[in-house]
């Protein structure tokens, strides 16, 4: 087994890239698959994949030819492309010490072939690869390698894209509630000057006052008019009456943070043979948070946890909202029984510092996970404690502030 795996140089650094662009996995592939598929037809190989790697895992955005959704980092072959500058090559993986025994060339897809190129981010590092791939050797033209470049930056690109206009979503959304807000704030003055210009009409017809009368009867026309477009303001998209709040592009609650969990960890946790549960709570499952960084800050956690608990052990996940007068707390904790870590291990992550280390199945770690989820938690302006001992397992307990409660609908 080859231990000494490829980390690039500027780890921290790529990671932080990933985690500002808050990307959900389980939601890329629409966006995506095109591009697969055309790597997979420039190049003439069988299978094509959009792969982004984070601290423990690589996730399989986008596919062409072979269904897969994730693989331990240290399985992959893009983990290598990453750590290059430009375009990684293996003619025969079953020729190669650091690819024969994995299990996608001793088994189904028996695969050979692979041909990876970085998707490179602004600053330089790389979040991924787009890589081919083929159960036969084969053989890429600088041409077609060159095409590849092309199509993987389209895929950068993209996933930029996907950012802003989640920005612009929940814009949209902030400036929908103004409308609706200013629509409220003047529905009761008109009302009022609808009514007192009904009153003045009433007593200029007594008075004869036909001048009068007329710009009055104007006046109420008018309110009239404003009034039936703030009701029409008011109508629009209007949110349906629920008991529970209505989730903007930009929120989870409980309940759909633990479906997200569930899809994204549960294959890890049947992969190694460990119980893995979500916990909510049913009196503040419903109550709205920001789903800011969440995924990258409880998936590397669940990730690590899940690497330091054998087989049979569990990998405990309780969600909960504490209420506040003006503002609410997310608070999240995530519970292993695993091997447990010691004080100086505890406090290294605590200053934000990373250390490569082995799990309990002999996975390589890679040493920047939760010093990456101290730096998110410390953006956030959240805190994160740490509870462990030798053998017993280990607790992490991250608390996120939330800027405002949210409002009920």
């Amino acid at each position: 087994m080859i231990n000494n795996l490829p980390i690039p140089a500027n780890e921290m650094e790529r990671l932080k890239a990933l985690a500002e662009l808050d990307l959900d996995y389980t939601e890329l592939s629409d966006n995506l698959k095109s591009l697969s598929k055309l790597a997979a037809k420039v190049a003439g190989t069988d299978i094509s994949m959009v792969n982004l790697i984070d601290s423990f895992t690589q996730w399989t955005v986008a596919n062409h030819g072979l269904e897969i959704d994730q693989m331990e980092r240290s399985d992959s072959v893009c983990q290598y492309t990453i750590a290059q500058e430009g375009g990684f090559e293996v003619k025969d993986l079953s020729a190669d010490a650091r690819f024969m025994e994995k299990f996608y060339v001793t088994g189904d897809p028996n695969l050979r072939y692979y041909y990876g190129v970085p998707l490179r981010a602004d600053n330089g590092t790389n979040l991924g690869a787009l890589c081919v791939m083929d159960s036969q050797e084969r053989e890429l033209s600088p041409e077609k390698m060159e095409m590849l470049k092309i199509i993987a930056d389209e895929v950068v690109n993209r996933l930029k894209a996907l950012k802003v206009i989640e920005s612009m979503r929940g814009k949209i959304q902030e400036v929908t509630e103004s409308q609706r807000r200013v629509a409220h704030d003047i529905r009761g003055p008109l009302g009022g000057i609808i009514g007192l210009a009904r009153i003045i009409s009433e007593q200029g017809n007594e008075n004869t006052m036909e001048e009068v009368l007329e710009f009055i009867n104007l006046i109420q026309k008018s309110g009239h008019s404003i009034l039936e477009l703030a009701d029409e303001i008011l109508s629009l998209e209007a949110p349906v009456q629920t008991s529970e709040p209505k989730l903007a592009s930009d929120e989870f609650n409980q309940i759909t943070l633990k479906e997200k969990l569930l899809k994204l960890y549960m294959p890890q946790a049947v992969n190694k043979k460990i119980q893995f549960v979500v916990h909510t709570n049913t009196i503040t499952q419903a109550i709205p948070f920001s789903k800011n960084k969440l995924l990258q800050i409880v998936g590397n956690i669940i990730s690590n946890a899940m690497k330091f608990t054998p087989a049979g052990g569990s990998v405990t996940v309780n969600l909960e909202i504490e209420i506040e007068a003006h503002a609410h707390t997310l608070l999240m904790k995530v519970q292993d029984t695993g091997i447990g870590m010691s004080i100086a291990q505890i406090n290294q992550i605590l200053n934000g510092q990373g250390e490569t280390t082995a799990g309990t199945s002999g996975e390589q770690g890679y040493g920047f996970g939760l010093a990456l989820v101290k730096h998110l938690v410390d953006g956030l302006k959240g805190s994160l404690q740490i509870e462990s001992q030798a053998g017993q397992g280990t607790a992490f307990v991250v608390k996120l502030p939330q800027t405002a409660a949210k409002k009920q609908v």
